[in-house]
């Protein structure tokens, strides 16, 4: 048997934690002392980015916290405003370039992430992480400069795993709650192009980037707490609800993450005159103020120092002329929807493609929401509930 201590378990006066498994674990330690909470992360994150590069054949990434994706990506070109607005130079190395938009989908919820990685961390990759606020990584490996980088980390003590790609989970699942054991088999699923097989609505045809979309989305629901519903767009996620009572907050949740991230492409954003020297994640802080709709902003005083002047506020029509303009979003719900009001707030994001396993007793209601919203739907006929 071989065990790895833990730092604590979920919180520091839980101790005596570990990790085990018989016949040996199939990942080390190669630097740092990961928590429980980085190894749940860690592994379900690996699964993630190892299951997207399995099914799109393209280099993937994952940026976790508290056990559910905060962003998935594959390696998709950045366009000129993505490289703007996720900060990146240079010319990033696919791996990097899917780390990039990991990280992107949603900058504030990523502050503090534990990476996964499908490929061997390269030199261009590690050079990204080294700029961002993380708590550590899991790959299958590190070219040696690449590992050097990383060491240097958090004062030395930046948690790095390394992961045997072969490994694929043992042939069951079980844990232990309130002293009572559970376990199931395991959940083999990975998504496919058949799962959009079965068209339901009046418009049947998804082209191949947001069938890539769609992947990318599947994908990440399986390792998303439920409830839980996922937008992706260009090879990422760009909004992820999870861990709801309702299936209807989580659509709005993992909406307002997507309306966000459409926003920040804009150019208005993309133009802030930031004051030389702020960091990334003072910058992030800041739009994330400046796209909120909160009253309670005070723009003087809480942007004071921030700009070089100080910005006009973008008003909600312009917000809303901006959205209208999206389309093209893949959504995928781990459930299926029990209402039509799910469609009508996911319209509103610009979903034109929507995955969700069916079975409700209205579906013919949801599949009609559909129609009259110009959406394709497809009906998988698989649930992904995680917990």
């Amino acid at each position: 048997m071989d065990r790895i201590e833990l730092k604590y378990g979920c919180n520091p006066d839980q101790g005596n934690a570990g990790i085990y498994r018989e016949g040996g674990l199939p990942l080390e330690v190669l630097n740092g002392r990961p928590g429980y909470i980085n190894l749940l992360d860690a592994l379900n994150g690996w699964q993630l980015a190892s299951m997207l590069k399995g099914c799109t054949g393209l280099s993937a990434a994952a940026s976790f916290k508290h056990v559910s994706p905060a962003g998935a990506a594959v390696a998709v070109p950045l366009d000129e405003a993505e490289r703007r607005m996720y900060f990146a130079s240079g010319d990033p190395s696919p791996l990097a370039t899917a780390y990039i938009r990991a990280r992107g989908a949603d900058r504030m919820s990523s502050f503090g992430d534990f990476i996964a990685l499908s490929d061997i961390c390269d030199v261009s990759t590690a050079s990204v992480i080294a700029k961002e606020v993380s708590d550590g990584i899991i790959a299958p490996g590190y070219e040696p400069e690449a590992l050097a980088i990383l060491k240097r980390k958090r004062k030395g003590a930046y948690t790095i795993l390394s992961i045997d790609p072969e490994y694929r989970g043992g042939e069951r699942d079980s844990r232990t709650v309130f002293g009572i054991e559970f376990t199931q088999d395991p959940e083999r699923y990975a998504p496919s192009m058949a799962d959009l097989g079965n068209p339901v609505t009046k418009l049947k045809d998804i082209p191949k980037d947001a069938a890539l979309d769609m992947m990318v989305a599947l994908a990440s629901l399986r390792f998303t707490q439920s409830n839980s519903v996922c937008y992706a767009y260009r090879g990422q996620t760009i909004g992820v609800g999870a861990g709801q009572q309702s299936r209807l907050h989580c659509t709005r949740l993992a909406g307002g993450k997507a309306d966000l991230w459409h926003m920040r492409r804009s150019e208005r954003v993309l133009s802030l005159p930031f004051r030389p020297g702020l960091t990334r994640n003072e910058k992030d802080n800041i739009i994330e103020q400046y796209l909120s709709d909160d009253p309670e902003i005070d723009v003087v005083s809480d942007w004071k120092g921030f700009f070089t002047r100080m910005p006009e506020r973008m008003e909600r029509e312009e917000k809303k002329a901006i959205l209208a303009s999206i389309h093209g979003v893949s959504l995928a719900s781990d459930a299926f929807f029990p209402f039509a009001d799910n469609i009508i707030r996911a319209s509103r994001s610009g979903v034109s493609y929507i995955a969700q396993p069916g079975g409700s007793m209205r579906d013919d209601l949801v599949i009609e929401a559909a129609d009259r919203a110009g959406i394709v739907m497809f009906m998988t006929g698989r649930r992904l509930f995680t917990h």
